[in-house]
Formats: structure tokens, C-alpha cells, sequence
């Protein structure tokens, strides 16, 4: 009895030498009086000196996270709050739940910081680490349920290296997946920030991963093999071959995310040494060693990943940029004509170049060096070019799957129910670029080539996989552009038959609603944060005004979506 006493102490001793250090670190302190922060609201407040703690009231309820986003470090208070307990960053589409601090959506690579909020004498009160809520230190490591270290005979297999398998990674461990993971990945690093790669030209990847191979190997129990090509799939033994067959590895769950290939237009000349397609941090070297001052530089095609390539080079003093496209405005077929022509006069401000509603006849190579590309050929004109990037476009990378038992669409996709899971096909997921998925509202299966779409469909396979209790993919896609400013859009708008313009276009402020048979199917902004963030809640709450009030001059800023009483009006919806 005496030596029991004696090894209790001896281990409550220790116990509390070793938490002491982290209940000194916490202090209380008053923030702010009640009265300031009403039901829906939320409010960046200081935590001593030089910290930031972000305040929210649903009903009469306070909780307190820390106060920037995970992903590039926005104001969260400068986002949206929503009566279901989501903050949603103004610029990217990141969501945290406001109760826990976890990741509700992509792109956020991390959970944000939850502290302990309540009232006394009528003032909030605020419990936390002061270092915990530095911007230095925003982002919080998730609760890994598991790490899969000690195993369990499960294992997942993963084809692919990007933004859905960074997402599925952190998804299965934080769900409690104890099992082997494994990832199949081309590239020759850990997932990276490829968003950066078109908007930057960043060439280390080092400076984009997510995590690296040690923390992937060590803290998630996650298997990486890179510069691997998997040549087939026997769904029947369930083994994934690759390097040419020379290696196997068997799998229970099988994950595709193999991402896009770069397309290639079919004309003489496409192949030759300096016309580059852009995906890679390969591509990323090439495009930042050939764009160098006095340089030429054509791009074929007048969509999202030339247009960032040309915003990314506009300073080097190049000596020609000429932009080829078969739209007649730049972006016109998502964006509409008058976002598209005035998105045009931004760039030929700034010294580019445009050939519209036209198609390239042909490379023609350098005398010099019939291995290099020397003009591009349009309606008969020759445009000469030091480097040509050819931006026309991605396939899904399936071709392998071909002989492998999988069902393809045509353009290569492949079709999924409302869970990611390939029809036909025993526990076989595939997401991101190459997924043909039901939308929320039709049903209709659409393949949608977003960073966030593949990230969100990570995290949904992820949970689905561990068992936590899956849900319909239903998540509103989202994406963004540097374009001179900064473009936000959310939502399905490719189809749209009308679009509302709030602001001025040519100054690069404005509010365009993309309207399809009489509803507001997305919506796109420059210099409005956060009112693409508000809209994709919108849209997710099926509460998007209808066109005739947007045209009335509703602003979506001015709805309801925080309070109880709107909690009320979307159960009643």
C-alpha cells in the first residue's frame, strides 16, 4: 500500500514537471466588453501586446480561434461567418470550423489555433498560449487520430502526387485511418503548392511542399515513392504495377489522382525544343530560364495558366509578348465578354499583344537550329519567338487505365458516384482533374479542373475511407487568378445565358453574376473580398438572391447567413 502511495506521487511529481510548462504558458485575459460582439457577428481583437484572437457569437455562444488562415495568412474577421460555425478566408475558399479550429475546406494545409472564450463582469475572456496567437505561428498541427505506424493489415494506395493526395493524406490520418498508406507520384518531390508554379514561376520545390518526405514518412506513417510510373491496375488481385512492371504493390483502397497532362495541339512544329507546356516544376525552369530580358515570347492559348505565365514575365523587359486564342476577348467563354475585354486592356497596358478569334497554323523551326522553334504561323502572318508556351489545356492522365478493366469518357475522365467512387470498381476512388462527378443541384456529372475541387475531394475520400460517417461530395468549386488583380470565382458559371454586372470592369472592381435558365450559378470579383466567399455560402445554402433582385441592386454583403434566425431560415429551405 505504502509503495503504491509512493509511485502514485512519483507520477503525478512527473506529470505535473512535465504540463507545467504549458499551464504557465496559458493567461486569461479580457479582450473585450460582451456588448460588442452581437449574435453572428466576429471581431479581431489584440491578445497582449502583439497577438491577434478572432471572436465569434452564435446565439449565445462565444468561441475564439486564432485570427489568420492557414494557407496564405488572410484576416479571418475580413472573411465570412456562417450560422453553422464555418469561417470562410476572403480570398481563397480556406474553411475552419470556428468551434475546433479544424479544416472544414481546401486549400487550407493546416487547422487554425481554438481557445477558450467566456463571459465574466460582462467581459469576454480569453484563454490561450500568447505564442499561439503570433501570425508567425497561425497554423496548428491536426489531430491525428492515427499515424499508422504500427499498422493494422489495411492499406490505401494513392497514384499520384498532387493537391487531392496532399488533402486524402491528411484527411484518412485526422479520421483515424490506421492502415499503410502509400503514394505513387511522377513528380520527383512530396505534393506541392502547384497554384504558385504559373502565378510565380517558383523553380525550388522546396518552397511549395506542403510537408516533406520526413514529416510524411514520420508523422502521418505515409509511404512516398517518387519518379514512379504506374503502367497498369488488376482491380481483380488488386495490385498496382509500375516502372514497367518490374514492381507491385498490393492495395485494399485505391486512390486515383494522377492529375492532367499538358495538351499538345496536333500542328507541325508542337514538339520542337522550346515550346514548353506548363505543369511542372520542370516546365516552371524552363519557362524562367528562356523568359530573360530582350526575349520573345508567344503564348498559344488565352486562358488561366498562359494569361499567369504572361502576368508572371511582364516585368523581366522582354522584347514581345503575343498572346494566340480562339476566343474573341481573353477568358470570355467563363468569364463573359465585358470581364473578358477589359481583362484584354489590362495586358495590352501592359505591352502584350493579342491574335483573337484565331487558330495556330503551324511552328515553323529556326534555321539555325531546326530542333528550335522560331515563329508561330496565324492567318498566314509569321510571329517570331525565342520560346513559345503552349497553355491549350489538360488530359486527364488515364491513358494507362485503358487496359486495365476502367470504363473511360471520352475526353479520358472517368465517371464517380456521389461518394468519388469509380463506378463498377471495388473500393477504387478517383478525384481531382480526372473525376466526372454529380453536381450538387443537377445531378449532372461534370469534370472540373480546380485546385480547391481536388482538394476538397481528397479530404471527402479521406474521411469516407476511415469510416467517419460519409457524406455526398457537395462542395461549391472555387478558384482565383492573378490577373493584374486579384480574380476570385465560385461556382458553375460555363453555361450561363446572362451575367450582372456590379461595378466598373475597366478599373478591375467589380461583381459579375453568371445567371443559367433564370438562377445565379456563380459568381466572379476583382477588388471585392469577400464577397466570392460569401457567395459560394450562398450557393452551398441554396440562399443565392435571384437575378431580379441582384439587378435591383441587392448586395450579397447585406444577407443574413450568421444569425440564429437565418440557422432557422436555411433548416426551413
Amino acid at each position: 500500500m505504502l509503495l503504491r502511495r509512493h509511485l502514485n506521487f512519483f507520477i503525478s511529481t512527473r506529470l505535473q514537471t512535465r504540463l507545467r510548462p504549458f499551464i504557465m504558458s496559458l493567461k486569461t485575459i479580457a479582450v473585450c466588453d460582451e456588448s460588442e460582439l452581437q449574435d453572428g457577428q466576429m471581431k479581431q481583437v489584440d491578445f497582449e501586446e502583439v497577438g491577434k484572437v478572432v471572436l465569434y457569437r452564435l446565439n449565445d455562444t462565444i468561441h475564439a480561434t486564432s485570427a489568420f488562415c492557414t494557407h496564405y495568412g488572410a484576416p479571418l474577421a475580413k472573411g465570412v461567418l456562417t450560422a453553422d460555425g464555418r469561417v470562410v478566408c476572403p480570398w481563397h475558399g480556406a474553411c475552419f470550423s470556428v468551434c475546433t479550429g479544424d479544416i472544414e475546406d481546401a486549400p487550407a494545409p493546416a487547422a487554425i489555433h481554438s481557445f477558450k472564450a467566456r463571459v465574466v463582469d460582462g467581459k469576454i475572456n480569453v484563454t490561450a498560449d500568447p505564442s499561439l496567437t503570433l501570425k508567425s505561428n497561425m497554423s496548428r498541427s491536426p489531430k491525428l487520430l492515427s499515424t499508422g505506424v504500427a499498422g493494422s493489415g489495411k492499406s490505401v494506395v494513392i497514384i499520384g502526387g498532387g493537391s487531392a493526395t496532399f488533402h486524402a493524406i491528411e484527411s484518412l490520418r485526422e479520421h483515424g485511418y490506421s492502415g499503410n498508406i502509400t503514394i505513387l507520384s511522377q513528380e520527383k518531390h512530396p505534393p506541392i503548392d502547384r497554384t504558385k508554379l504559373s502565378k510565380a514561376l517558383i523553380t525550388d520545390s522546396s518552397k511549395l511542399e506542403w510537408r516533406t518526405a520526413a514529416d510524411l514518412k514520420i508523422k502521418y506513417g505515409t509511404t512516398l515513392r517518387t519518379g514512379v510510373t504506374v503502367t497498369s491496375v488488376d482491380t481483380s488481385s488488386k495490385f498496382v504495377v509500375f516502372d514497367g512492371g518490374k514492381e507491385s504493390i498490393s492495395y485494399e483502397t485505391l486512390i486515383l489522382a494522377m492529375g492532367g497532362t499538358p495538351r499538345r495541339l496536333p500542328i507541325s512544329g508542337s514538339d520542337l525544343g522550346n515550346v514548353y507546356t506548363f505543369r511542372s516544376i520542370e516546365d516552371s525552369k524552363c519557362v524562367d530560364a528562356a523568359a530573360q530580358e530582350g526575349k520573345r515570347m508567344i503564348v498559344i492559348g488565352s486562358s488561366f495558366i498562359g494569361m499567369e505565365l504572361v502576368v508572371a514575365v511582364a516585368k523581366r523587359g522582354l522584347a514581345s509578348i503575343d498572346v494566340i486564342g480562339m476566343e474573341e476577348h481573353p477568358f470570355q467563354n467563363l468569364l463573359g465578354k465585358e470581364v473578358g475585354q477589359s481583362l484584354q486592356k489590362y495586358h495590352e497596358s501592359q505591352g502584350v499583344k493579342f491574335h483573337l478569334g484565331t487558330q495556330v497554323e503551324k511552328i515553323i523551326p529556326s534555321e539555325s537550329d531546326p530542333s528550335l522553334a522560331a515563329g508561330v504561323v496565324v492567318n498566314g502572318q509569321t510571329l517570331p519567338a525565342d520560346f513559345i508556351i503552349m497553355g491549350v489545356g489538360v488530359a486527364p492522365a488515364t491513358e494507362f487505365l485503358k487496359q486495365s478493366g476502367f470504363q473511360l469518357e471520352k475526353d479520358g475522365g472517368i465517371k464517380v458516384d456521389q461518394y468519388l467512387k469509380v463506378q463498377g470498381q471495388d473500393n477504387v476512388y478517383a478525384v481531382g482533374d480526372i473525376a466526372w462527378y454529380p453536381q450538387q443541384n443537377t445531378g449532372e456529372s461534370r469534370r472540373i479542373e480546380h485546385w480547391n475541387v481536388a482538394g476538397n475531394h481528397g479530404r471527402a475520400v479521406g474521411k469516407t475511407i476511415a469510416g467517419s460517417n460519409p457524406q455526398p461530395f457537395v462542395k461549391v468549386p472555387v478558384f482565383w487568378s492573378a490577373q493584374g488583380q486579384q480574380l476570385r470565382y465560385c461556382g458553375l458559371g460555363a453555361d450561363y445565358d446572362d451575367v450582372i454586372i456590379h461595378g466598373n470592369t475597366d478599373e478591375m472592381k467589380f461583381i459579375a453574376y453568371y445567371v443559367h435558365r433564370g438562377e445565379v450559378v456563380a459568381v466572379s470579383s476583382m477588388q471585392n473580398d469577400p464577397v466570392v466567399s460569401k457567395a459560394s455560402e450562398l450557393l452551398r445554402l441554396g440562399l443565392m438572391p435571384s437575378p431580379a433582385e441582384l439587378k435591383a441592386g441587392k448586395s450579397l454583403l447585406s444577407i443574413d447567413i450568421s444569425t440564429a434566425s437565418a440557422k432557422r431560415q436555411v433548416e426551413s429551405v
